[in-house]
């Protein structure tokens, strides 16, 4: 009797799920390792042809390149944080074919959405570094600075990435299928692919979206509670921050505790004992050995003994390159492990130049990528404009300077395309800010030895570190795209192809807008945070000027590290939890916790199943509608609209609102994950 009331319970939901896998599309293997023979079929099948490309397709995904572009600039430069545009692009993408009935419209959306998003990348790459030069300029008068700098850097860069990028897609997005998380593609791909076919499975979505955004958009915009919430709201938590060295704080929002759910509780543990060891055990550590010094032996602006930094001023001064040492090291290391992976990717290239490809052999549409002859081709053309311009602007006609600028790019661009591509497929972020700030240490040691120093060297450090920058980030952002399009069935050399004219769009409106915003405002008024420049400056300046970088504490996080790949836990996701705030790491175990509890609760696995997949629409909900409405609020500060209560924000009151917000939060999103539709 049981087992026939348990085949029948497993029949029903089976049922049930195949006809929510008829409505969005999706199959049941699309987020799971395929079993010994079993093949993934996309949405869009590989023996049909989509519209993809075509003049609606363009124009608008040039239009959403050049209005994300100017909007997360803005907001990059004004707070420091820049929002991946991905998904705000798909959500419009979806509602203007939606509203101007455009009959199979999935692969236009996502070339729409694939143009558009080069806006974020372009924009991460270029705000860490260039205004820097701005900021460097205002104390040395002496330095030029022009748009050209800023344009042909982001552009080259970008494209870069781009090439780079394309011989590993079939790795990170084929072989490699369900065993990276994909947080950002997951989330943008439900919201395209809901649109498309709608039905039921689009309600969860748009109602998570309207509570997520809402949720977000009232913390951003009204400041009704805390966006964080920490121990420091009680005595105790303050007496321990203060002498101990001792803060617990977790991000309250939406949107990073979706990102949370779908990283899921693996990573998501791995990540935060990564920044529990930092904020728990390294910065007390230091306070405790070394409270009484002043530790500036690398940055004379430090002035402070370590007691009299708050945690927060110990993690930005010490811990932080501690986690960059360590995900320098990771990226080596993954370097190493996928160096099989790289050599074969250049040798393929090498055939393909010799005429000794695989050119006859058919490749189904949704694995054709464009011919490793034009890749390798387009390399070499770029590298060589990236050496012109190094030679005539850069490097003042200094050939040697050249020479060494030019290998340092490309060897460094190169090799950590596939780290980027990596932490992109893990946790949803690129440390880029981490490999740059790298990246600028290693280029400025290579040119002082050299001989280019002062100002001419930061010039030429902060605009190699630019190009590095846009690459990294654009192979990260780029990964997204591939998987997006691997999960619906686009033809992967259309996004490739169409990739580079949304690069030139984007980095043309970042370099505008970085200058005009340099005019209007100035780096150096106070009114434009600019955090990541300013931070690249307080480097390479002292760097330039004969004083050392912190290689002890890069050592220590090169060396736990090598540690954990010995014990076989993975470097890379515990070294992003050193680099990341705490507040951001938080949310990620507690979006995991939630995605555990959901999937195992039931004895029937098809019951399970269908809740972690209903868990995933709704936090894909969380991220779309975070990351909206973080524009929306965007373009109202930028509109000079503040409507945030900074006095209620001081007071404790408001962190004790927005934990009780947060856990009514995590409450529907347990039980709405839970609840399925008979």
């Amino acid at each position: 009797m049981r087992l026939i009331i348990n085949k029948r319970t497993t029949n029903r939901f089976t049922e049930m799920k195949q006809d929510e896998e008829k409505k969005t599309g999706l199959p049941e293997n699309a987020f799971r390792p395929l079993k010994k023979g079993e093949t993934y079929e996309p949405v869009m099948s590989p023996k049909k042809n989509y519209p993809e490309v075509n003049l609606w397709s363009v124009l608008w995904g040039i239009g959403m390149a050049i209005l994300f572009s100017a909007a997360a600039a803005y907001l990059g430069l004004k707070v420091g944080q820049v929002f991946e545009a991905a998904i705000p692009i798909a959500i419009l993408a979806v509602g203007i074919s939606g509203a101007a009935k455009r009959k199979n419209a999935l692969g236009e959306n996502v070339i729409i959405q694939s143009i558009g998003a080069c806006s974020g990348v372009i924009v991460a790459g270029a705000i860490f570094t260039l205004p820097a030069l701005y900021i460097l300029q205002a104390k040395y008068p002496e330095m030029t600075v022009n748009f050209l700098q800023v344009f042909i850097s982001s552009l080259l860069g970008g494209v870069l990435g781009i090439l780079f990028l394309i011989p590993f897609r079939k790795y990170f997005v084929k072989d490699m299928h369900g065993k990276y998380p994909f947080p950002e593609a997951t989330a943008t791909t439900q919201v395209l692919v809901s649109g498309e076919k709608g039905g039921r499975q689009a309600k969860p979505l748009l109602l998570a979206g309207l509570i997520g955004g809402l949720y977000d958009f009232i913390v951003a915009t009204f400041g009704w509670w805390n966006e964080n919430f920490t121990t420091r709201v009680c005595g105790w938590g303050e007496m321990l921050a203060e002498k101990a060295k001792l803060v617990f704080k977790v991000n309250t929002g939406a949107a990073v505790l979706g990102l949370g759910y779908i990283v899921g509780l693996k990573y998501a543990a791995i990540i935060c004992f990564g920044s529990l060891s930092v904020w728990l055990i390294i910065i007390p550590g230091i306070a405790l050995i070394w409270g009484d010094q002043v530790l500036n032996m690398w940055d004379p602006n430090i002035t402070l003994t370590v007691s009299q930094m708050s945690p927060e001023q110990i993690f930005t001064s010490y811990g932080k390159s501690i986690g960059i040492g360590g995900i320098a090291m990771a990226g080596i290391i993954g370097i190493v492990k996928s160096w099989g992976l790289i050599k074969g990717a250049v040798g393929l290239a090498a055939k393909e130049m010799k005429g000794k490809g695989t050119a006859n052999v058919e490749v189904e549409r949704t694995q054709k990528d464009l011919s490793m002859k034009i890749i390798a081709i387009g390399s070499i053309l770029t590298l060589i404009l990236v050496t012109l311009f190094f030679y005539f602007d850069v490097m003042q006609g200094n050939l040697l300077h050249t020479i060494v600028g030019i290998l340092v790019v490309a060897v460094i661009a190169f090799l950590f395309t596939t780290v980027a591509a990596n932490a992109i497929a893990i946790v949803g972020t690129n440390p880029v800010s981490g490999m740059t700030l790298m990246t600028l240490i290693l280029a400025s040691v290579i040119m002082v030895a050299v001989g280019l120093k002062g100002t001419g060297g930061m010039v030429a450090a902060l605009v190699m570190g630019g190009v590095v920058c846009t690459a990294l980030s654009m192979a990260g952002g780029f990964i997204t795209d591939l998987k997006i399009g691997y999960w619906l069935g686009t033809t992967p050399k259309k996004q490739e192809s169409w990739k580079f004219l949304g690069t030139l769009v984007s980095a043309a409106t970042v370099g505008g807008v970085i200058m005009i915003l340099n005019q209007t405002y100035g780096f150096t008024s106070g009114q434009l945070a600019a955090p990541q420049a300013n931070a690249m400056a307080a480097v390479i300046e002292p760097l330039m000027s004969g004083v050392g970088a912190p290689w002890l504490l890069y050592a220590i996080g090169a060396i736990i590290a090598l540690v954990l790949t010995y014990f076989k836990v993975p470097a890379l996701a515990f070294a992003l939890g050193m680099f990341i705030p705490l507040e951001l790491n938080i949310p990620l175990v507690v979006g995991g916790a939630i995605n555990w509890y959901v999937t195992t609760r039931s004895k029937d696995a098809a019951v399970n199943a269908a809740r972690g997949e209903k868990g995933t629409l709704l936090a894909s909900g969380f991220i779309a509608g975070g990351a909206l409405m973080g524009v929306v609020s965007a373009a109202m500060r930028f509109g000079g609209i503040n409507l945030v209560h900074e006095e209620w924000l001081a007071n404790p009151m408001s962190e004790v609102v927005s934990i009780i917000m947060y856990a009514i939060l995590i409450i529907f999103l347990v039980k709405a994950s839970m609840k399925l539709q008979k």
